[in-house]
């Protein structure tokens, strides 16, 4: 299948979505928030797939939302564009929830999204980059809430997530200046797990950790990413609770058996894979 705003492809179990528009920074038009949940949900409801990688090309990683791209065609006539500002509202709103269903999808997959971003990530690049569970970046690249600058609130999944992974403070400075997060600085927040000199090093090293991860038990690490999610949003008592509830109904012994042996023998374990998700049954074609 061809994708307007994305490559795709599958290897050794890890599945990788690459933005596709470098001629344009990658700006999401509305092909973008069609396509990306579905190839998302295709990958995980699949079961094969055990880790997703998302990188870019060009110079930057996303320059965000094309907003040309959802503008009201100029020729309307005088009627149709009074029926539009009446439903202004509603229409943003709908506009809104579905964009942030967009990147939720990248939590709510069963598997880690890994996200390698160069260059600028800026406006909806930011959003998207937040809601993926580890962030590597290359010396160049850097982070902007660019909403400000053109008199917006950022509201597709920013304010949430990113108060949640660097202190409240500085989120607030970005928010309020939109100044630009360089990748040192975002890296010493913990924003960025690591930050390599140029793109080809950083996908190197994202895909090799990508690997490393997909050779662990696929029950396992779909728990530690239900545990991680659930913990952040809850208390702790909740969450030791949760956790207990989990592994009393989804640990299996013989997945744990398998694990040692594996690390004894010095092998690659043979691990069962996540059962495919029927209710999200999207069907998708990788190279």
């Amino acid at each position: 299948m061809n994708y307007e705003c994305f490559e795709v492809s599958v290897q050794d179990r890890v599945g990788h979505i690459v933005l596709s528009r470098p001629e344009k920074r990658n700006s999401m038009i509305p092909a973008f928030w069609d396509e990306l949940p579905t190839i998302v949900e295709g990958l995980d409801a699949g079961g094969d797939v055990r880790v997703i990688v998302i990188s870019s090309t060009g110079p930057h990683f996303s320059a965000g939302l094309d907003v040309s791209a959802f503008a009201g065609g100029a020729d309307e006539d005088p009627e149709t564009v009074d029926r539009r500002r009446l439903q202004q509202g509603a229409r943003f709103y709908d506009n809104v929830t579905k964009m942030q269903q967009t990147f939720s999808c990248l939590e709510n997959c069963r598997v880690p999204v890994l996200v390698a971003i160069q260059g600028g990530a800026i406006g909806g690049g930011v959003d998207l980059t937040t809601a993926c569970d580890m962030r590597y970046a290359t010396e160049d690249a850097f982070f902007t809430i660019f909403e400000i600058n053109i008199g917006l609130t950022a509201d597709v999944g920013t304010f949430p997530r990113i108060v949640k992974l660097i202190p409240e403070g500085v989120a607030r400075e970005l928010a309020y200046t939109g100044r630009r997060l360089a990748a040192a600085e975002a890296k010493s927040l913990g924003f960025v797990n690591a930050v390599y000199a140029d793109q080809g090093a950083m996908l190197e090293a994202v895909l090799k950790i990508a690997a490393e991860i997909a050779s662990k038990a696929p029950l396992a690490v779909y728990g530690c990413k239900r545990m991680i999610n659930y913990s952040r949003d809850h208390s702790t008592a909740d969450a030791l609770d949760y956790i207990a509830i989990w592994n009393a109904s989804m640990l299996k012994q013989e997945e744990v058996v398998e694990a040692m042996k594996a690390s004894a023998e010095k092998r690659p374990g043979d691990f069962v894979e996540l059962p495919p998700l029927r209710q999200r049954g999207s069907s998708i074609e990788v190279v």
